[in-house]
């Protein structure tokens, strides 16, 4: 709100100070009387254009200062928060106009630019000219005036959110139909590809699985001809166990020959044939587990074809295909609850709808009275403008 004015060599003015209290105030002249330069010179101090004809002849400079009460939430405040600019109790616009034609703009005593005045400007104050089509004389505009006369703003949002809540609620319903439908359309395909899939049975990361068993299968016949070899190496007639078991025996012998001597050396060697043994333990049943089966190496291979084959039938990888059926599944699912489904939605959407008109309906009974107490608020004023046979009057209608 605008609670002071104050201006110094302005045109024809030499000095005026101004104090607006809240309500409506009314400056009324014969023309020529000096009301134009007073709106020049709020325009001045809120960063319109100017000239050094603005300043009273003969005077180096003019002053004007524009003095507002601010309420905490208006964004003004983050405007100059967001130039570095402190705040005070009050908002201060002030421009010095010289009479050499430079400028200079200032908020709250500090110095900014003329642009930034101007900004600050238009959010505060809104100046119409006779014939201005903008601003009180837009119909755009009016449904915000009224309500920001009846103090209904929080009302209005709290309509706008039950509306929205009703749209959203009809979308859902019409989504959850629109897949009803869809998956109904579908669903001899989707009881086709379940039985396909139930049949296979795929299960996570088999593929894999399956191709190392298969390249572990190709590779056996060779790795058992290499384990036989080896085998044969520790257990034939010249083996490794039948040599290490023959040395032992000699040095036994030489042992009880040799007292206290040779202990050592027969510890070692008994430990090397017990080694030897283990190893040939573990290397046949390497043997046994490397044995070549033509029949499972088969059926691997059937396995991995027939999950590949039905991998590209649907466009996925195999690891895709259990996910695959637990979606189908899912839509399978949502034919039989989707009733239950879309009737929980229609009662949404019901209440909804009784929700946002209960909301409208109360708004519209709160802008006809605050409409009513408007008209004879502006009533009010009209008579001491000599404008007692003048009307004014709000209309609400129904769309």
């Amino acid at each position: 709100m605008l609670i002071g004015l104050t201006i110094r060599d302005i045109v024809l003015v030499d000095q005026l100070d101004l104090a607006f209290a809240p309500g409506l105030w009314t400056l009324t002249g014969e023309t020529g009387a000096g009301k134009s330069i007073l709106l020049d010179s709020l325009g001045l101090a809120t960063g319109a254009r100017a000239d050094k004809g603005l300043v009273r002849h003969g005077a180096p400079q003019g002053i004007v200062s524009a003095v507002f009460s601010v309420p905490d939430t208006h964004p003004v405040w983050q405007m100059l928060a967001d130039q570095g600019l402190e705040r005070g109790e009050d908002l201060i616009l002030r421009r010095v106009q010289g009479a050499d034609g430079r400028s200079r703009a200032f908020i709250n005593d500090q110095p900014v630019s003329i642009n930034l005045l101007r900004e600050v400007g238009e959010s505060l104050l809104e100046i119409h000219g006779q014939h201005d089509d903008r601003g009180l004389l837009n119909p755009a505009a009016h449904r915000a005036l009224l309500d920001s006369f009846g103090g209904l703003e929080s009302r209005v949002a709290a309509c706008a959110q039950a509306y929205d809540a009703w749209r959203g609620a009809e979308e859902a319903l019409a989504h959850k139909k629109a897949q009803i439908e869809k998956a109904a359309a579908d669903e001899e395909y989707l009881r086709h590809v379940m039985m396909e899939l139930d049949e296979l049975g795929p299960e996570l990361e088999e593929e894999d699985a399956l191709s190392s068993q298969r390249t572990a299968m190709m590779n056996a016949e060779k790795v058992s001809g290499e384990l036989d070899q080896a085998l044969h190496a520790m257990t034939g007639k010249e083996g490794l166990e039948k040599k290490l078991s023959a040395a032992l025996r000699t040095l036994e012998m030489a042992a009880q020959k040799a007292p206290g001597t040779l202990e050592h050396v027969v510890g070692a060697l008994d430990r090397a044939l017990m080694e030897a043994g283990e190893a040939r333990s573990a290397l046949e049943q390497a043997i046994h587990d490397h044995i070549f089966d033509q029949h499972k190496l088969e059926e691997i291979e059937e396995r991995l074809f027939a999950l590949r084959a039905l991998a590209r039938k649907h466009k996925v990888s195999v690891d895709q295909l259990l996910p695959l059926r637990d979606e189908f599944a899912s839509q399978l699912q949502s034919i039989e609850t989707g009733q239950a489904d879309v009737s929980m939605l229609e009662e949404a959407v019901r209440d909804a709808r009784e929700s946002y008109f209960a909301h409208a309906q109360d708004l519209h009974t709160r802008r006809v009275k605050a409409a009513k107490k408007l008209d004879q608020a502006v009533a009010k004023e009209l008579k001491p403008l000599k404008l007692e046979r003048a009307a004014f009057q709000t209309v609400i209608e129904d769309l």
